[in-house]
């Protein structure tokens, strides 16, 4: 393999790995709030790039992501308020099985909605035949702006939980809802918050990602699947195992296609999922007993 080809392998795999850490790291959100797994965080991205689209018909660009952010953050506070905060104590399992469900009913609304055909946003700078070179290898402008802007989110969510008394509150209801309670917060806004923020990660995402990938109205199973074998890989709740995790199966997947046919790239995600369930299934930068999942 030559050096510019093994380059241009990285810098495949480092894309798609930091979209499925934005993936993961939506599902690590509502999870350190809720205790649940949301298997509807790859529509978020879905919807992100579809409804971008139809706005940047008659909207400028910004317009049109911003558009399409704040319907999403809407859709994923929605999602909350109507399907999940009435409950009362609920088991893990009727959660996930809530949000397998809605995943199924975004999906199939946005199939009425824009039907089987692949959209895609124009490039935010250049087009496409227009690349820098970097060491002999070719690269987009749009995933500068990819892993640009995913860096940036990674980063600002980051400063979030850590400095704002907003982050703060969600970081104690992750911790413990009851102590949480007394001290005054309100943890049913902290998890709409927490659906809200996963929602807007992933709607930009899906944004940023749309001109080089595409999208679809089916994407979102795929990315969910993804994304869930990133969390666990990184550690479900670690932000920095998410980024890690998401890195390491980019760049795996852009790998196997030097051996194995394209088509057989995305089981390598699945197969990573069963060897990390069998061998270490807190992950890299999880806690031994986070597969146990919080109760909600």
């Amino acid at each position: 393999m030559s050096l510019e080809l093994l380059l241009q392998y990285i810098v495949a795999g480092l894309t798609y790995g930091i979209i499925y850490a934005i993936v993961a790291i939506g599902f690590n959100i509502i999870y350190n709030t809720t205790g649940i797994i949301n298997f509807a965080q790859g529509e978020f991205v879905m919807l992100g790039g579809m409804i971008a689209v139809s706005f940047n018909a008659f909207l400028p660009l910004p317009l049109a992501i911003l558009g399409a952010v704040i319907i999403t953050m809407i859709t994923g506070a929605l999602m909350d308020i109507i399907f999940i905060r009435w409950l009362r104590s609920p088991s893990v399992l009727r959660m996930i099985i809530i949000t397998i469900g809605l995943s199924i009913l975004i999906r199939e609304v946005a199939l009425h909605i824009w039907g089987e055909s692949v959209r895609a946003l124009p490039y935010f700078t250049g087009n496409e035949i227009t690349s820098l070179s970097f060491g002999g290898v070719r690269v987009s402008p749009q995933v500068l702006w990819t892993v640009g802007v995913c860096s940036v989110m990674v980063a600002g969510l980051s400063l979030f939980f850590r400095y704002t008394m907003v982050g703060r509150k969600m970081r104690a209801t992750s911790d413990n809802r009851n102590a949480a309670l007394l001290c005054g917060i309100s943890t049913g806004n902290m998890v709409t918050l927490s659906f809200v923020l996963s929602a807007g990660i992933g709607a930009v995402a899906g944004c940023v990602v749309s001109p080089i990938t595409y999208t679809q109205y089916n994407i979102g199973t795929g990315l969910a699947i993804k994304g869930f074998t990133v969390a666990i890989l990184g550690g479900l709740g670690s932000s920095v195992g998410a980024v890690v995790g998401g890195l390491i199966l980019g760049i795996l997947e852009s790998f196997s296609i030097w051996v194995l046919p394209a088509a057989y790239k995305d089981a390598i995600a699945i197969a990573i999922l069963l060897l990390i369930l069998f061998l270490k299934p807190s992950g890299l930068f999880g806690k031994s007993d986070v597969m146990a999942l919080k109760e909600f």
